[in-house]
């Protein structure tokens, strides 16, 4: 047998492994969060999070590995505590919820494995979509007393609002802004394993 073939032979076999242990997770939203905070005033921050979203995980639970991601967040779903703040954030001065229902996350590649993965993927708001990475970890896999396999994950990043035409500020006497430029976004993850 030529070196070329048993090397083609080879990687075909190592692909058909991975595909075979890679699992499809989809998140549970009611065990789940994605979280943000952006600076208010320099002195102070503002938390919120959205409440409504579908995503996908294709993952590994055997090596802690993710091949892939992809979500869909419905952007009137953003919740800062406080009803006034929250029309605002969906008024076109920041989501146009109106235009823009939906932001959408898709993996175009990961790397790493356990407590040390990132993600890299196209991160979409407001029509504008620029690259993000996220930094994170598969915790791995338990059977709940139902029956049904879950999974946890978590990620975090930070991103640029401005970057995706979230532009809107007031400037301070003191020459600070309203609302910070950086947005920290923390995901916290349960997925139920498709049967």
């Amino acid at each position: 047998m030529s070196r070329k073939i048993f090397l083609s032979i080879l990687v075909l076999s190592i692909f058909a492994v991975q595909t075979a242990t890679a699992a499809i997770y989809t998140v549970d939203d009611v065990h789940s969060q994605v979280h943000f905070k952006v600076a208010h005033l320099v002195i102070s921050n503002v938390r919120g999070e959205f409440t409504d979203y579908v995503a996908t995980i294709e993952a590994d639970p055997e090596n802690r590995t993710i091949q892939s991601v992809s979500a869909t967040i419905n952007t009137a779903s953003i919740d800062t505590g406080n009803k006034k703040r929250d029309d605002h954030l969906r008024s076109a001065d920041f989501f146009d919820v109106a235009n823009h229902p939906q932001m959408t996350f898709k993996s175009t590649r990961v790397v790493g494995k356990g407590n040390d993965i990132v993600v890299y993927g196209e991160l979409t708001i407001r029509g504008n979509t620029k690259l993000v990475e996220l930094r994170g970890s598969f915790a791995g896999e338990v059977k709940d007393p139902w029956g049904n396999v879950k999974a946890g994950f978590e990620a975090t990043t930070t991103i640029n609002r401005k970057d995706f035409g979230l532009t809107w500020n007031k400037t301070l006497e003191t020459g600070g802004v309203v609302v910070g430029e950086e947005v920290e976004i923390g995901l916290e993850i349960e997925a139920t394993k498709a049967k």
